[in-house]
């Protein structure tokens, strides 16, 4: 829902209702991931996309339905489906869309939700997609880490379903989970799709040279929170890191104690050493390679660099294991010559971690392109990091 939002928004301020299609499960070699979401407005506009063009179509004159129904719908579309290719789902995956009015009357919560993604605070939106009684089909409870709003028809449900979508907010996951009727753990009947709202992941790129610029212009479109933080003001602007969210002016290692001790990285955090400089990247990856639930901790230099540095790491106490966190010389090879295409390697290293992926041209393989079924693909590992143990 985050990519149409702003427009639901308009929608829900001039009462209208809109209908609103998302992605709550996928299946095989599907073109988008649970969560995606396509709105079509009250005068027919349709913003986002729930296929990336597949069943667009279909989709489309469903959830234009949903202004005169006001009934949820929960469809799959597919080649399991008869009308598969009449709908243009070709490339062999499996879609399941739930489609809903949204109005004031229907998502009273819209508003307070709006608030905490603009403001950064974590909230989760539960949404009934499936239950044997048809009144519970679209019912929500807004969940954040302390407390939650609406009903989702009995306590023990909403108990249930807060505690579950508490796990997944504190991981940045949006997934679709099975209860029984009333929120029994055991049972089964009642489906639950929770689209998690967490602050956006970080990447930390230390080292203000231009190839951190090309990393950091690369870390945005991937939806990070861009930190470049070097000890040299003269290099550290703003001005030179346009696509950074945050230029800091300190000693690496300093900077990344700090972050620690705040409790400000995850297990989402990617941490970039770009500086090949071992009076600057030696005290950064002692801490670095010591926490280890980073999602990615990758260095540049050459290979003669790689060795010192390995040799410097060694001899401050690091353990082989936590030497193994550390991806150096960060990338993949890409052939890369320009920091532009230096920048794509790296990120695309970063991609293939999180997903799993060999790396290998998709021409070069066989098999689904998109891995294996989204439903059980998790990202990185949802550890909390707390510096005080």
């Amino acid at each position: 829902m985050r990519d149409v939002l702003a427009e639901l928004k308009s929608e829900w301020e001039l009462g209208n209702t809109a209908g609103l299609a998302t992605v709550v499960r996928t299946y095989k070699s599907a073109p988008r991931l649970a969560g995606a979401s396509m709105l079509v407005t009250r005068d027919g506009r349709a913003v986002g996309s729930v296929s990336g063009g597949c069943v667009e179509g279909a989709v489309y004159e469903l959830a234009r339905e949903m202004e005169h129904t006001g009934t949820a719908v929960l469809q799959r579309y597919g080649v399991s489906d008869d009308d598969a290719f009449s709908v243009g789902l070709t490339c062999g995956g499996i879609l399941d869309i739930f489609v809903e009015p949204v109005s004031p009357a229907t998502f009273p919560e819209l508003e307070a939700v709006w608030d905490d993604i603009g403001a950064g605070r974590p909230v989760a939106v539960a949404t009934v997609i499936r239950h044997p009684s048809a009144d519970w089909v679209g019912r929500r409870l807004v969940v954040r880490p302390a407390d939650s709003d609406g009903s989702l028809g009995h306590a023990s449900a909403d108990h249930a379903v807060a505690e579950d979508a508490r796990g997944l907010l504190a991981a940045g996951r949006t997934s679709t989970l099975g209860y029984g009727p009333q929120g029994q753990r055991r049972g089964e009947g009642m489906e639950i799709f929770v689209a998690s709202y967490a602050p956006r992941p970080r990447m930390l790129i230390f080292g203000a040279i231009d190839f951190a610029a090309a990393v950091a212009s690369q870390g945005s479109l991937l939806g990070y929170d861009v930190t470049v933080c070097d000890a040299r003001n003269i290099f550290a602007t703003a001005a030179r890191f346009p696509d950074a969210d945050q230029v800091i002016v300190d000693w690496p290692h300093r900077y990344l104690k700090g972050q620690l001790e705040a409790g400000l990285l995850d297990g989402r955090t990617v941490i970039c050493v770009l500086t090949h400089d071992p009076k600057f990247d030696v005290p950064l990856l002692e801490i670095a390679l010591r926490i280890p639930a980073l999602a990615f901790v990758g260095a540049m230099g050459s290979r003669r660099t790689h060795e010192d540095r390995m040799e410097r790491l060694v001899q401050s106490g690091l353990r082989a294991e936590e030497l193994a966190r550390l991806s150096s010389p960060i990338g993949l090879d890409l052939g890369s010559r320009t920091p532009q295409e230096t920048a794509v390697s790296i990120v695309a290293e970063i991609i293939s971690k999180q997903w799993g992926g060999s790396g290998e041209p998709l021409s070069g393989i066989s098999g689904s392109i998109h891995g294996s079924s989204h439903e059980s693909r998790e990202p990185w590992p949802s550890i909390e990091i707390n510096s005080k143990k």
